[in-house]
């Protein structure tokens, strides 16, 4: 089969085409013919050296993918040869067939494959911080970094449609439109605003429930500032790096939570209670169109 690998650390012309041996679906495990793949910021990240991937994961880089199953592996009884499915998966996505957990695999109605695709990793990464760790309800406040990139997007759309009231941090004018457009009730444009000021304005003071972090680094002091008593704080990505120093004491004060998690670090029990959730409680919004993927771009596999 056909699969990208990469050959060394640094930029895109380490990513190479090769040819693979086709791998026997284990137990529990469905063979899927790709149709499309998702590409991620972690892509980037494995790529350059950064964001290894687990030992027991694919090296092949590709964290999402959509296709119809042509094998199944022993014990498999939900899924069939033929069945058009999407799936997050630890690696291998950027292939003309790879290995799915049965569990993990999720329906994709009438969407299209290119559509199916941008699914599994943006909704079970905000799914899983935003909604089962961060525990967002409605009518609660939440300021979300990054607004238009693949995880702010979703989060926006979900935060809004569950009833939260969302704010939102982008980089230029014609993000503001494109956030505002995803349902974001304020869009502070950070290039000429200060967004702990325009949280305390458009709060009263009173801060936010819940911080989504895509960014860290001199974000996390200001995100302390803005969170309300009791607040959650929840790191999704460090595209600054780490914080040169962390004053604490707002967090001790205000008894906040600061917490966070990667998706591909998760176990598979977690992924599959994940997977259950968004079947039950998002799938159907999409179905109806309520929430509808975002494709920026698409790309040949070779």
């Amino acid at each position: 089969m056909l699969a990208i690998e990469i050959v060394g650390p640094g930029g895109p012309e380490k990513l190479k085409p090769s040819q693979l041996p086709l791998i026997k679906p284990p137990k529990s495990h469905l063979l899927v013919k790709v149709a499309a793949a998702g590409v991620n910021r972690p892509d980037v990240f494995q790529r350059m050296g950064v964001y290894p991937p687990p030992a027991d994961a694919s090296p092949i880089p590709g964290l999402e993918i959509s296709g119809q199953v042509v094998s199944v592996g022993e014990g498999c009884q939900r899924w069939k040869n033929g069945d058009k499915v999407c799936a997050l998966v630890a690696g291998g996505g950027y292939a003309e067939y790879c290995l799915v957990h049965e569990a993990i695999a999720l329906p994709i109605g009438d969407l299209s494959y290119i559509e199916a695709a941008a699914l599994p990793e943006n909704f079970f990464t905000v799914w899983a911080n935003v909604f089962q760790i961060g525990q967002l309800k409605k009518n609660e406040t939440v300021l979300i970094h990054g607004g238009t990139s693949g995880i702010g997007s979703i989060a926006i759309m979900l935060a809004k449609i569950f009833g939260a009231k969302v704010f939102t941090t982008v980089g230029s004018v014609e993000k503001m439109k494109v956030a505002s457009s995803l349902g974001a009730d304020k869009v502070i444009n950070y290039m000429t605003e200060d967004f702990a000021e325009k949280i305390a304005e458009y709060t009263q003071n009173k801060g936010v429930n819940m911080v989504v972090d895509l960014i860290g680094g001199d974000y996390v002091n200001k995100n302390y500032q803005i969170a309300a008593k009791y607040g959650r704080i929840i790191q999704v990505g460090m595209m600054r790096g780490a914080p040169q120093q962390v004053n604490l004491m707002p967090l001790m004060v205000k008894q906040l939570i600061h917490t966070g998690s990667t998706m591909r670090a998760r176990t598979l029990v977690e992924k599959i209670a994940i997977a259950k959730e968004l079947e039950n409680k998002v799938w159907p919004l999409i179905y109806s169109g309520k929430i509808k993927p975002i494709i920026a771009k698409t790309y040949p596999l070779e």
